[in-house]
């Protein structure tokens, strides 16, 4: 696959990713917790896809290097609510595995993109 039909093929799916994760956060209790961790969890979820199209419109070698690394960050900042949202029994680990998955191999994704620049 070269490189410009990768960058769309993952603008996709960061973006679906940014769907299922707000579809997640609204399963969320309407706590005074559950209400901080969705709104934490949706701006870092959805924030991976945001930052990845910027990043492919980059106007230099440097902004686009920028980019992926707040990519990977806030996967890597995804993954920990997710974790967070299980371990304090808001949801399932079997509800949010898939996300988890999939934030997992977006991390791995933007981490190598990352070091290979």
């Amino acid at each position: 696959m070269d490189n410009k039909k990768f960058a769309k093929e993952l603008e996709k799916r960061t973006k679906k990713f940014a769907v299922s994760i707000i579809r997640l956060s609204s399963r969320l209790p309407n706590t005074l917790e559950g209400n901080v961790i969705r709104n934490q969890i949706t701006k870092s979820g959805t924030s991976i896809g945001a930052n990845y199209r910027e990043a492919n419109r980059a106007r230099s070698n440097a902004d686009f290097k920028h980019k992926i690394k707040i990519c990977e960050s806030e996967a890597s900042e995804t993954q920990y609510w997710l974790e967070v949202i299980v371990e304090a029994k808001m949801l399932s680990s079997e509800q949010v595995k898939t996300d988890y998955d999939e934030c997992s191999e977006l991390l791995a994704i933007f981490t190598s993109i990352a070091k290979k620049l």
